[in-house]
């Protein structure tokens, strides 16, 4: 039987809080700890040295992140797994959230001044806690994603919990460029004794902690407010041993194209957003109009992802995709031309950014009806092992990014107290070959692949659904059958 499609606010409410602490983490962790590396970490550092330990770091982080991604699929098959009387995501969702966010804290600090009385061994405790980190954070991002599908089958109801989630998510994601710069210097002034916009090793750790509470705050919520929806689909479900995991993505080619598709955008869009923070730094010079970005890209992210549900029944997913990139294409011409004008760059960036959170949706909400065609391909469901590839590519985008960005900072000269200034021509043009040229190609090439090769629509997955929930009942009718006729 279809299950009823009522309101569930409170567990959309639970389930969107989860999103926004849980996003706040990710801005922070894939954008705004190469800032916090690359201008504040090694200042006491000279010249030569800082640039080769800002590579180090840089170089470690990647590769770190580029081989724990490997382990997704196997931390998604951990989950489905699972069996407590909490159900199979919640323990995660709360263990990951809480180890995550006290190593977060750790990794912007310099443990005691080693950066300068021993850098090489900060590196390799900064390496541990990384690890560590990132790998907890992996298991409450597959947790929090991969319930998806567990909260329900119906595609209306789906989509309701993803719209609210990603509402709660690009919520949580543009609130920290709101207040990045903020509550650095409060914290500065509380904790260094700092006056102005001075900003301290200090107040990124105040403000670590603070994006540390939000992410369990969140975690907690989601655990507390929500619960696995039970069906006869839901049912379906076999213990999946690591050869088996990788089998069923791999026969998945529905997903395997939206990943390919999907990985390409991330990636360009990424590397923009994590390098537009060094644009109002090191290009315009006014890294406190910044919070003017997050503001313009909050107000817009709840307009956009509130549009989704109204615009997804008229259009269909495969139009808000592609259609959506060529919007954000529209907004990087824009921003080429946008030079030193505080207008002109708040205007590009909002026309980059609208877009993106439905774009977001659009792929979520494919990877989610991913688990049912899986089933129905394969015949075996796979909820956190398909919603995994979603955070494996983030992760893996994030990771190149992260080296990219890394690079960029390092090349354009834009490290340290580096001020407009001090930026070449040639710099410059350098740095907006990282910035924007790059990622017009990458998500070019995403919007061709998914158009082309991604033919799982909504119309598609309703089909597999219906076909699913008939085939299931007539087995079920049958067992029921043979028992009564045993009994006899």
């Amino acid at each position: 039987m279809k299950e009823k499609t009522e309101s569930h606010v409170k567990e959309y409410t639970s389930y969107a809080l989860g999103a926004f602490g849980h996003d706040a983490f990710y801005a922070t962790l894939s954008t705004y700890l190469m800032l916090f590396i690359t201008s504040e970490l090694f200042n006491g550092a000279a010249k030569g040295v800082k640039s080769h330990m800002i590579l180090i770091i840089t170089t470690m982080m990647m590769i770190i992140r580029l081989v724990e991604i490997v382990f997704d699929p196997i931390i998604g098959g951990i989950i489905d797994n699972t069996q407590t009387k909490y159900g199979k995501f919640k323990p995660w969702l709360l263990v990951g959230a809480g180890v995550s966010a006290i190593f977060l804290v750790l990794i912007f600090t310099d443990f005691g001044g080693l950066t300068n009385s021993n850098p090489m061994l900060y590196v390799v405790l900064f390496g541990i806690c990384y690890v560590i980190m990132d790998v907890f954070y992996s298991f409450k991002d597959i947790a929090l994603w991969s319930m998806l599908p567990a909260l329900s089958v119906d595609e209306k109801v789906r989509n309701n919990f993803g719209t609210t989630g990603r509402l709660g998510s690009t919520i949580g994601a543009q609130a920290v460029p709101i207040m990045i710069f903020p509550l650095i210097v409060f914290f500065s002034h509380m904790f260094s004794g700092t006056s102005g916009q001075t900003k301290t090793q200090a107040g990124w750790i105040g403000f670590a902690v603070v994006i540390a509470i939000f992410s369990f705050g969140g975690a907690l919520c989601t655990a507390l407010g929500t619960h696995e929806n039970t069906s006869l689909i839901r049912q379906n479900t076999e213990r999946t041993g690591v050869i088996g995991i990788f089998k069923a993505l791999g026969k998945n080619d529905q997903l395997m194209w939206l990943a390919a598709s999907y990985f390409l955008f991330a990636l360009g869009y990424v590397v923009t957003n994590s390098l537009l923070a060094y644009y109002f730094t090191y290009v315009l010079g006014q890294s406190n109009k910044f919070t003017f970005a997050g503001w313009i890209m909050a107000a817009l992210g709840v307009i956009s992802v509130s549009l989704f549900p109204v615009i997804v029944e008229k259009v269909h997913r495969k139009a808000i995709y592609v259609g959506g990139i060529c919007m954000m294409l529209i907004g990087y011409v824009l921003f080429l031309f946008a030079g030193h004008s505080l207008t002109a760059v708040l205007v590009s960036v909002a026309i980059f950014f609208f877009p993106y959170p439905m774009i977001f949706l659009a792929a979520l909400m494919t990877i989610t009806d991913c688990v049912e065609y899986g089933q129905w391909k394969n015949g075996t469901r796979n909820e956190s092992v398909t919603l995994s590839i979603r955070p494996l590519i983030d992760k893996l985008a994030g990771a190149v990014a992260n080296g990219v960005v890394g690079i960029a900072a390092v090349h354009s000269g834009m490290t340290g107290n580096a001020s407009p200034s001090s930026i070449s021509h040639a710099q410059l043009m350098g740095f907006k070959s990282y910035m924007f040229f790059g990622p017009m190609a990458l998500i070019a090439v995403a919007a061709l692949v998914y158009y082309v090769k991604v033919k799982l629509t909504e119309d598609k997955h309703k089909e597999i659904v219906d076909e699913l929930e008939t085939k299931l009942e007539k087995e079920q009718d049958e067992k029921v059958k043979k028992g009564t006729a045993d009994e006899q």
